[in-house]
């Protein structure tokens, strides 16, 4: 089952009070942060500790909200040439929050993640709930208050910070708090292997792994709507031309037809009563090993 997750960072005057959030639902997040910080670190951070909460399940495909194209490119794009590099830039200085890049390097490996960018503060509802939280963290180091951090990954609780994070976080109230166990991560995210980019299988991303991918995740969304939770699917159809046409109850179990024409995918779905029609276009997840399909457009009519 695809996890479909929101993350996000805040900074107060940037650098100042910082923290981050990754949001699934309200029932699961986890929020943390900083005396001082960047914005930049908050998402990053917020990217590594959901990969760190759901590395015990680490078979569940990731379908990750960011409004970062800082993190979004820093992970499809610019880190294997920085590696290459001895985590270096190009003008040869030092790249910055390599210490968590790298944490974020190692957490990937055997892991399948989407990314999606999704514009911030433009009414995407997961985006919103991660910022608010990741906001409410900074605020609590900036008063000196007790950090919300959230029920964490199925109520355990939220996830401790990465180890350079936790350097420089500042004592609230909630660290005198029991330890919490939580489950080990699986040999493929610990640090005696290889990073994700140093992998020598291809794994690039063929146009109907793609398409059945944007399929799973659309079909996963609309049976959360049905259940009652319908933020994922809201953040799918957000920017897709039919975004306000209702999607009705049972596309989760609809027959349905996938046809892939180049980098662009359609899926009919048929059901008593109604016919629906979804288009993704996949050129940000075709031949990447990580990327994203974006639906196009959504339309739906009477059967």
């Amino acid at each position: 089952m695809t996890i479909t997750a929101a993350v996000d960072g805040s900074a107060l005057h940037n650098p100042g009070p910082a923290g981050w959030c990754w949001y699934i639902d309200d029932s699961c997040w986890a929020a943390g942060g900083w005396k001082e910080g960047t914005n930049n670190r908050g998402e990053l951070t917020a990217l590594a500790e959901l990969l760190r909460a759901t590395a015990h399940i680490p078979d569940e495909p990731l379908f990750v909200l960011c409004d970062s194209q800082y993190v979004i490119n820093s992970v499809t794009k610019w880190m294997p040439g920085w590696k290459r590099k001895g985590w270096k830039k190009r003008d040869g200085k030092p790249v910055l929050n390599v210490d968590i890049l790298q944490d974020i390097d190692q957490l990937l490996v055997g892991r399948n993640i989407h990314l999606e960018w999704v514009k911030g503060h433009s009414g995407h509802d997961m985006n919103e709930a991660a910022d608010q939280r990741a906001r409410a963290a900074a605020t609590a180091y900036q008063k000196g208050t007790a950090v919300p951090e959230g029920p964490g990954f199925g109520g355990a609780g939220s996830r401790g910070q990465t180890n350079a994070a936790q350097a420089n976080a500042a004592p609230t109230k909630t660290t005198s708090a029991a330890p919490i166990s939580e489950p080990k991560a699986p040999k493929t995210a610990t640090f005696e292997q290889e990073g994700l980019f140093d992998l020598a299988a291809d794994t690039t991303v063929a146009p109907e792994d793609a398409a059945k991918e944007a399929l799973t995740v659309f079909r996963r969304a609309a049976h959360r709507a049905e259940q009652g939770n319908a933020r994922a699917l809201k953040a799918l159809l957000n920017d897709a031309l039919g975004a306000d046409l209702p999607v009705p109850d049972g596309l989760s179990d609809a027959e349905h037809e996938l046809r892939v024409e180049g980098t662009t995918a359609t899926a009919q779905f048929t059901t008593d009563g109604w016919v629906g029609l979804a288009v993704w276009d996949l050129s940000q997840a075709v031949g990447k090993a990580t990327g994203s399909a974006r639906l196009l457009g959504w339309n739906v009519g009477r059967s």
